[in-house]
């Protein structure tokens, strides 16, 4: 009974037409036979008493036809059934209930315009057929007939306002769930770019560092392994220490793209300043001279910090071997601020290319967006006299970024 019921809105749903063909009928029989009805019979409301003129007949076949029409011109068939109410009210004897059509065509227009205009129309279908009903109708003008006009077309009018009322209301709600839908949708879309940019930053800031490694002991092996084997050994050796720290990076890295039903990966922690000596010795070994002031003064740092500090020394170390060769000298400075700690890289650019930003990589690019995330500052650029420099500035205490806050 239900999917059959169902089944049958839709199709009414889909042919709104005749939709109002079946109410106007529905409308037309009721005014026909309320056209018959005495309420003021010997015996209460007596059926067949009086008989309706051709006049009234041709009103309640005018007004209920014009209803069929209703949802494409509202206003319109308001003025027609309310001609007809109006010529019926003035010169119907006795009286057929024409004014149906018009409460009808009234509640459409409230149901489809808005509320300033149902009060405007509505005070202006009420006042002029209760007062010609009241002024020239053929009935006195307390007779319960006129005021009943008057109550039928105001229930109407406030009827179809309601109604338009309360589709606005589910409107309202449907489209506030809707956008809260789709803002979830894009905040998990968000996080999931965001997440991917910072696992592209450490694929990055392996891969560069450890690779370069790789290529300069690569080269210092191919040049003395005829003459100085021993230190072609030591090089193959460093080759093989790098290799193996860049499979362990990015076996954790890439660890973390699994899904929670594989099998655990091998992690270890996020790499921070306690392994920055660590960190400069695969350079030292590399053939590059790098000195370390440290002024932060044993500072335990926030893992997300601790991390962008090492990432941004190991980018700038890896930047002035790529760049400025193994013949030049680099300096490293940690030191904590108030609540920041700086991180300072120079060289002395004794290389050919002493700018890295002539490159085209993404190294400084991505320095720059792990300082920014975590509300820092980063400077690069070069040194006067030659060189170049790397200043990041980072708070030792960090709290998450809201959606749409400056960065």
């Amino acid at each position: 009974m239900s999917r059959t019921r169902d089944r049958a809105r839709r199709h009414l749903k889909a042919h709104p037409l005749a939709l109002d063909a079946a109410l106007a009928a529905g409308v037309l029989v009721c005014m026909v036979a309320g056209s018959y009805v005495d309420p003021h019979g010997k015996h209460g409301v007596d059926w067949g008493i009086r008989t309706p003129d051709a006049l009234s007949l041709v009103l309640i076949a005018l007004g209920a036809l014009a209803l069929v029409f209703r949802r494409r011109a509202p206003r319109t068939v308001l003025a027609l059934t309310g001609t007809v109410s109006l010529i019926e009210c003035v010169v119907g004897d006795p009286r057929a209930p024409v004014a149906m059509s018009a409460v009808i065509a009234l509640y459409t227009v409230a149901y489809t315009t808005d509320r300033a205009t149902t009060v405007r129309l509505g005070l202006l279908t009420m006042t002029v057929l209760t007062g010609a009903s009241m002024l020239a109708g053929p009935l006195p003008w307390y007779a319960q007939e006129n005021l009943a006009i008057f109550a039928w077309t105001g229930i109407g009018a406030t009827a179809g306002d309601a109604v338009r009322s309360r589709r606005a209301v589910v409107q309202a709600i449907r489209e506030r769930a809707e956008r809260a839908e789709r803002t979830r949708e894009e905040e998990a879309r968000r996080r999931v770019a965001e997440e991917r940019l910072r696992i592209a930053r450490d694929l990055h800031d392996v891969v560069a560092h450890h690779i370069a490694l790789v290529n300069v002991q690569a080269g210092v092996a191919a040049h003395v392994m005829d003459k100085r084997p021993d230190q072609a050994k030591e090089a193959l050796a460093h080759v093989r220490e790098a290799s193996r720290s860049a499979l362990n990076e990015l076996r954790a890295t890439v660890g973390l793209l699994r899904q929670s039903g594989d099998p655990e990966a091998p992690t270890e922690p996020a790499p921070g300043l306690d392994r920055l000596d660590e960190l400069v010795g695969t350079f030292r070994s590399a053939g590059l001279h790098v000195e370390v002031a440290r002024a932060d003064h044993g500072t335990t740092l926030p893992a997300a910090v601790g991390l962008a500090a090492y990432r941004v020394v190991q980018e700038a170390l890896t930047n002035v071997q790529k760049h400025a060769g193994t013949k030049a000298k680099a300096e490293v400075s940690v030191v904590r601020v108030g609540p920041n700690i700086e991180i300072t890289v120079l060289d002395d650019g004794a290389g050919e290319d002493d700018d890295p930003e002539n490159g085209g990589g993404h190294g400084l690019l991505g320095m720059r967006e792990r300082v920014t995330a975590l509300r820092g500052t980063l400077t690069t650029g070069p040194r006067y006299g030659g060189g170049f420099r790397v200043h990041a500035i980072l708070p030792v205490k960090t709290r998450s970024r809201a959606p749409g806050d400056p960065v």
